[in-house]
């Protein structure tokens, strides 16, 4: 029998099959009867919602006809749609996925090698916190920002080597104080949103800025 990270990986998200993964090694259909491949026990949710199928080109999402609509990525799903890695999916706002390519790009939720609290994949360019995900992901800038301190945890960066890594080099020379601080407010402001009570981002006075990022 074939490994499963040789396949596609379906892994729920947000909703009532939290944690639960997939091997896509045939097609799946995703709905409240419980014929179903991926049973999802809500009213919500049609008898037969939607079908993830792999080809030879890759794999394909499609809606089922139902009744409270697929979204892919924060968009309606109107057609079918060939999947991504790091693509997130809808079934009627009862139920969260993810899509990764393999089990080996799925971001770990529990054990020992999680980093903390605050769980960012580059891959993806999703955020966790608290074990949920960020929805609407954030902004080009605002994920730039969170990254530049995520992958230098615990240490001060420079308000310059901000600047730089959020708007390049060639505009560094152009951006106020009051645009940086705007910016880590509202990125404050996002993640606090999930997790009040740990302010992630530290303004260290005179020096710079940096990650507090508690063990999960």
């Amino acid at each position: 029998m074939a490994q499963t990270n040789e396949y596609p990986m379906l892994v729920a998200d947000e909703g009532p099959l939290k944690g639960q993964r997939w091997a896509i090694s045939r097609p799946l259909v995703m709905g409240r009867e419980p014929g179903c491949d991926v049973v999802i026990p809500d009213r919500q949710v049609s008898r037969y919602h939607a079908r993830i199928t792999p080809t030879v080109q890759g794999v394909i999402l499609e809606d089922l006809g139902s009744k409270n609509g697929t979204h892919h990525n924060g968009n309606a799903l109107s057609a079918p749609v060939m999947l991504q890695d790091g693509d997130a999916m809808q079934i009627s706002y009862v139920q969260g996925f993810l899509f990764f390519t393999s089990d080996a790009t799925v971001p770990l939720s529990e054990g020992p090698g999680r980093p903390g609290r605050l769980v960012l994949d580059g891959k993806s360019r999703r955020v966790w916190v608290n074990q949920i995900q960020l929805v609407p992901p954030l902004s080009a800038q605002q994920f730039r920002l969170l990254a530049l301190l995520y992958e230098n945890q615990g240490q001060v960066i420079s308000r310059i080597d901000l600047v730089t890594a959020v708007w390049g080099e060639e505009q560094a020379s152009g951006v106020s104080d009051q645009a940086l601080d705007a910016l880590i407010r509202r990125l404050r402001e996002r993640l606090s949103a999930l997790d009040p009570e740990q302010p992630y981002i530290d303004t260290v006075r005179g020096h710079g800025v940096r990650l507090d990022n508690p063990p999960a």
